[in-house]
């Protein structure tokens, strides 16, 4: 059957084409089936970012590829935590991530988060362009044994945080607890976002903040993936989100 006929032909004789065919046949024709598919998709916009920031306080670089896999990620900030919670961020939020920083750690830990968080706000901001068919809205929960956090999103292009972690200790490694709630409100006033991130239950600080971290993660992968049934869309009311 070629092509235009397979186009002009019922369901029920389709059907029974496909029943006569081989495995090797069929493998064909799922390749054949990639082709089509891949040939007809319209090319997306990459969205990519870098940001460089320098100050006499810290040297940053950040890259992001929100349409990464999560599989690409090295992280550098001279504090190990920090390094810990944003590889879980990039991890389970499915994007590629690379962020190196050369800060003032002799004086504390304050410059180089809070940079830090601030450069990586900017990059996914830049990344996300004009927002087209995004989802927008994003909602996740997510538990690390007996701690479990709520995060909600909405790249409203509006900064706002409101962020609750009940930490109790002064350090989680070298980053100091006031810090983490810092870094999440950074992130949300320079990738304009509207976040709130509520830790709901649990006994350990590590914990807490972690799962706090990944619910965010995947808050942020809903937010941010495209609705193809409305790719050209601005999800908004006014029409943009700038």
């Amino acid at each position: 059957m070629s092509l235009k006929g397979l186009l002009s032909a019922s369901t029920a004789d389709i059907t029974s084409q496909l029943s006569d065919l081989s495995a090797e046949e069929k493998t064909q024709l799922r390749e054949v089936m990639r082709v089509i598919e891949e040939s007809t998709k319209e090319k997306s916009p990459k969205r990519t970012a870098v940001v460089e920031r320098k100050t006499y306080e810290t040297e940053i670089r950040a890259e992001v590829d929100l349409d990464g896999d999560g599989s690409v990620i090295n992280i550098s900030t001279g504090i190990g935590f920090l390094d810990h919670m944003f590889h879980a961020l990039a991890k389970h939020g499915r994007f590629n991530l690379q962020l190196t920083c050369k800060g003032d750690l002799y004086i504390d830990d304050h410059h180089s988060a809070e940079d830090c968080a601030l450069a990586l706000g900017e990059a996914f901001d830049k990344a996300l362009g004009e927002r087209k068919g995004i989802n927008r809205y994003g909602s996740a929960h997510a538990p690390l044994d007996e701690a479990l956090s709520l995060a909600v999103v909405d790249i409203s292009s509006r900064p706002y945080a409101t962020i609750s972690l009940g930490l109790k200790r002064e350090k989680i490694g070298h980053l100091s607890c006031e810090m983490i709630t810092h870094v999440l409100q950074s992130f949300a006033t320079s990738s304009r976002i509207t976040l709130h991130v509520n830790t709901l239950c649990g006994d350990n600080d590590h914990h807490r903040a972690e799962s706090a971290f990944k619910a965010l993660a995947l808050a942020l992968r809903q937010a941010i993936t495209v609705d193809y049934s409305r790719k050209n869309q601005v999800p908004s009311t006014k029409g943009v989100l700038a």
